[in-house]
């Protein structure tokens, strides 16, 4: 279901004495030109250096003591950083498995209804999809915003973490998405679906917002996860699709297989999400799955899980051929499953390091697109 910004220019003194942060270098630094990251003007926190991936091109790795220095930059570079950490706020990866879940649903059900396509249609399908990325940006919204410690210490670049997006900025955008989204769900797809948007959002920010706060226990936080990534959005995108076409609901072979097969897959992100969160969350005592059982088994387990997920969606076509294209379904799947043993084979040889763990989690988001990308054709 992904922006650049000029930097100013200062000087410094010819040696910065030495102090005590663990953020900061500590080190002489000679005289030159630098730039520094400002956020509307003020002087950003520093950070960890992050990965090439996750770094902005910008962003400088030692503090620098500017004053009211960014008060000197032009509005347009203090806007085009607002909007830079806006994005990174709303986590792309997760707006492109939203996205491409949306797309795949509305194009199975089009497919299967050629004749009662109209373009009236159109603004409705793009409207839905808007109000599915808003609820995408609250549930990962609220989630960071209740995890800034813990944040700090596994994914230092989200921009809250990193000091580019205030609470304040981040409760104005979350809010924003909770009622942009219900709003236009509610204006525009009736009761029943207006109902399950509805529970979407509170199942994540239950996950998130204490008391309750479910991402304390590894089973509710793998089944919420599960719930809303696989079965909502996949039935309820269907559901709204064959309403605004003039139908009735009813289940097909392929949209069975599909919600079943991502509600196992997201039951695998759920579980593998927390890889490369093991130092962090193990600072902060919240309990998962990798830190109960060890990194390597939860490696094991999801990509087990994976390859199941994969033995069924080949037999399925051997035993449904009415139902599936064979020729397509059982090659591809045989191809996801052998790249997947592949990419285990090389975490092994890694020896589980965090870099080499943070590319298996970005492997399994990548295998997630390509299940969506060949579902219509399926």
């Amino acid at each position: 279901m992904d922006l650049s910004s000029a930097s100013t220019s200062i000087r410094v003194p010819p040696i910065v004495p030495r102090w005590n942060s663990s953020y900061c270098m500590k080190m002489p630094i000679k005289a030159k030109p630098i730039t520094s990251n400002l956020f509307l003007g003020f002087p950003r926190s520093c950070s960890k250096p992050v990965s090439r991936g996750q770094r902005r091109p910008n962003s400088i790795m030692a503090c620098s003591q500017v004053g009211a220095a960014g008060s000197d930059r032009p509005i347009a570079d203090r806007i085009s950083d607002f909007k830079d950490a806006c994005w990174r706020f709303l986590r792309p990866h997760t707006i492109r498995g939203t996205a491409l879940g949306s797309f795949a649903l509305v194009s199975r059900a089009l497919i299967e209804n050629k004749d009662l396509i109209k373009w009236s249609l159109l603004f409705k399908a793009l409207s839905g999809l808007f109000a599915l990325i808003c609820g995408n940006g609250y549930i990962v919204g609220i989630n960071q915003i209740y995890d800034i410690s813990i944040d700090k210490v596994n994914k230092p670049y989200l921009p809250i973490a990193a000091g580019d997006l205030s609470v304040q900025s981040a409760w104005l955008l979350v809010i924003f998405f909770a009622v942009a989204g219900l709003l236009i769900v509610g204006f525009n797809f009736g009761p029943f679906i207006f109902s399950l948007y509805t529970l979407g959002l509170f199942l994540g920010t239950i996950y998130s917002v204490p008391p309750l706060r479910m991402k304390r226990f590894p089973v509710a936080a793998f089944l919420i996860i599960a719930t809303v990534r696989g079965f909502l959005l996949n039935f309820g995108v269907y559901y709204a699709t064959r309403a605004a076409l003039g139908l009735t609901f009813q289940w097909s072979f392929p949209v069975v297989f599909i919600t079943t097969f991502v509600t196992l897959f997201a039951l695998v992100i759920a579980i593998t999400k927390d890889l490369p969160d093991v130092e962090g969350d193990r600072k902060y005592q919240i309990s998962t799955f990798a830190t109960k059982l060890g990194v390597r088994n939860i490696a094991f387990l999801g990509s087990g899980i994976l390859l199941l997920n994969y033995i069924v969606s080949i037999l399925a076509a051997i035993y449904w051929p009415q139902a599936f294209r064979r020729w397509l379904m059982i090659p591809a799947h045989i191809f996801f499953a052998s790249s997947l043993i592949f990419q285990a084979w090389i975490l092994e040889q890694a020896n589980y390091t965090k870099e080499a763990i943070s590319g298996f989690y970005r492997f399994i988001w990548n295998l997630f697109y390509a299940e969506y990308a060949l579902f219509p054709f399926i």
